[in-house]
């Protein structure tokens, strides 16, 4: 039985990336402008008709739509993503190089939701309809309200530029580069997770076996941390998948604000000078991302919850 299940998996994921990459090719195809002339246009030339026609030829760009996208999936099975038409390298060498600044900016914003949203969300529920409910859940309300670009240049104004406590840009990744983009992912999360945490520990808390503990003298601390938080958090685990999976494909807004030489950077700069194999590369990239990530989600629940097991074993 587990080894049809992994053989599904499998086949999902091929299916999966066939589409996504099949479908990106298609729209990026259909998509008004030319590459050509915005490659030209960013180096400041005006070219002729003739030269635009001998870069098409070049790049293979007059090559119908199917013979192409059949070279570029050829080519990627071989390990060759192709070669930017703005940077000149190739596009899994760029790719590769914002790699680790989006994992450690990922990494930490993921940490710094928790830290805010798990004491906020417990407290909540703890004290539920009362006023210290009411004011934590107005607050996690205004954080989710408040658009992320907003926050950022707020931070950016206050944190940088007033206090002077974080340096505004600098070429080296440090954790005080990191700490001001973070903290901006992390407010609106925070928010969202807080009451998604709220609502996952009162369920529990109105569970049976919540009652029966209480009955047989178990102290109300042990209840909550041994029984309730261990229980409510296994629902969560997709959320944080699927927010993990959001934050290494790139956030483009924040990197941009904060100068932040991530992924999200670089596919607005892929974007804006219409630069197909980075694009490509990139949205192949996200795909792969969000797939590995459920994956790892799915065998979490498994490991975390004996009733899964038991029905995978079956």
């Amino acid at each position: 039985m587990k080894k049809r299940r992994w053989i599904q998996r499998i086949l999902h994921i091929l299916a999966v990336l066939i589409g996504v990459s099949f479908l990106s090719f298609l729209l990026m195809d259909l998509a008004p402008g030319d590459p050509v002339r915005s490659l030209f246009a960013v180096s400041g030339t005006i070219p002729s008709e003739e030269a635009l026609e001998e870069m098409r030829e070049e790049l293979g760009l007059n090559e119908p739509f199917l013979v192409r996208y059949g070279n570029w999936v050829w080519d990627c099975l071989h390990g060759d993503f192709g070669t930017s038409y703005s940077e000149g390298q190739p596009v899994a060498q760029l790719l590769a190089a914002r790699v680790m600044p989006t994992v450690w900016l990922a990494l930490l914003a993921l940490v710094l939701m928790l830290v805010l949203a798990l004491p906020l969300g417990i407290l909540s529920a703890l004290h539920q309809n009362r006023p210290l409910d009411y004011l934590l859940r107005g607050g996690t309300f205004l954080g989710i309200s408040m658009p992320n670009f907003w926050v950022g240049l707020l931070l950016l104004y206050v944190v940088a530029m007033k206090w002077k406590l974080v340096p505004v840009v600098s070429n080296q990744i440090t954790f005080q580069r990191m700490l001001l983009p973070a903290f901006t992912l992390a407010f609106a999360m925070a928010g969202k997770y807080a009451r998604q945490v709220r609502a996952a520990v009162l369920e529990e808390l109105r569970q049976d076996y919540v009652a029966g503990a209480r009955a047989r003298g178990i102290s109300e601390k042990k209840i909550l941390w041994c029984h309730v938080l261990p229980n409510a958090m296994l629902p969560l685990l997709t959320l944080l998948g699927l927010s993990l999976g959001s934050l290494l494909g790139g956030t483009a807004v924040v990197e941009v604000i904060f100068s932040y030489p991530a992924l999200g950077s670089l596919a607005i700069s892929a974007i804006t000078s219409m630069d197909y194999p980075l694009i490509q590369g990139y949205v192949l990239w996200i795909a792969l991302i969000y797939m590995a990530v459920n994956l790892v989600v799915d065998l979490s629940y498994n490991r975390l919850d004996p009733r899964l097991r038991k029905e995978v074993a079956r």
